[in-house]
């Protein structure tokens, strides 16, 4: 069964993206320099083969209808060379690119990681965008966080974990590297668990 993962670059302080998200700034103003690092890449043996794992081991992609309305104009083209499908309340004909091709699918994120995992041949499937990630984070349906830190705080846009609800999501770190740019992060996401209730009674030293 191919794994779901997601691979993202945020802020220090959290965001994914900066704020004013549209066709015009696609990762939301100021938001570019949350990729740095990927433009950098060919300068630093570390980026450039945690941008190379990445593309070699994606073999299908889950997003959201707004990642692909702002991203595709950018991309002109499947964000990678495999099949996309994108979770949309609005059917839309199946959209054939140079490299790839998307899908558009009207049920809920369960049924598009199953078609995805389908499509995917035994590799990885790539959740790309913050609601989609929450999606099946909430789910219990995302297997690693591929996450890299940018050394910025950037301060207001676009978080990636909010409203993920007051459960504990644990999570095993499985690598940690460094560059100059960026530092990369992955993690398996092991279970989760209640949070511990506020009002449940303090335990002294002889408790």
């Amino acid at each position: 069964m191919s794994r779901v993962v997601l691979n993202c670059t945020m802020s220090l302080d959290g965001f994914m993206a900066g704020p004013d998200i549209g066709v015009e700034h696609p990762m939301g103003r100021g938001g570019l320099r949350l990729h740095e690092w990927i433009f950098n890449a060919s300068t630093n043996d570390v980026d450039t083969a945690v941008a190379r794992e990445v593309s070699a081991s994606t073999g299908a992609v889950v997003l959201g209808r707004r990642t692909f309305d702002v991203g595709v104009g950018v991309w002109q083209d499947t964000p990678f060379p495999v099949p996309c499908f994108v979770l949309t309340h609005t059917p839309r004909s199946r959209l054939a690119m140079k490299s790839g091709s998307f899908t558009f699918l009207t049920g809920d994120v369960s049924s598009a990681l199953r078609e995805a995992q389908a499509a995917a041949d035994g590799k990885d499937v790539t959740l790309m965008g913050a609601d989609i990630a929450r999606q099946a984070l909430r789910a219990g349906l995302l297997d690693e966080i591929n996450l890299q830190i940018a050394p910025v705080l950037m301060g207001e846009g676009r978080r990636l974990f909010d409203q993920l609800g007051t459960e504990h999501i644990e999570l095993e770190r499985t690598r940690l590297l460094a560059s100059p740019h960026v530092t990369h992060l992955r993690f398996r996401v092991t279970h989760a668990r209640d949070a511990p209730s506020d009002s449940a009674p303090a335990q002294g030293l002889d408790g």
